[in-house]
């Protein structure tokens, strides 16, 4: 299984940029941008601040999925 992330569109659906999101969770910028491009996957905390911060629920920002999707 691998994790799916709607991070990027929710962040835009929001008008935050990366930098801004990143302030708002106490994160560097560089973090959301791994984590938009599936390359780093966010502890349970950065998650709930992230989904906290945009206003909606976990599993609207991330998803999981077969490896075979």
């Amino acid at each position: 299984m691998s994790l799916v992330s709607h991070l990027a569109e929710y962040r835009k659906q929001a008008g935050y940029t990366q930098a801004q999101l990143a302030e708002m969770v106490g994160v560097s910028r560089k973090t959301i941008n791994t984590v938009e491009n599936h390359i780093f996957v966010p502890s349970t905390v950065l998650a709930l601040k992230l989904a906290a911060a945009l206003r909606v629920s976990v599993h609207e920002l991330f998803e999981l999925a077969d490896a075979d999707q």
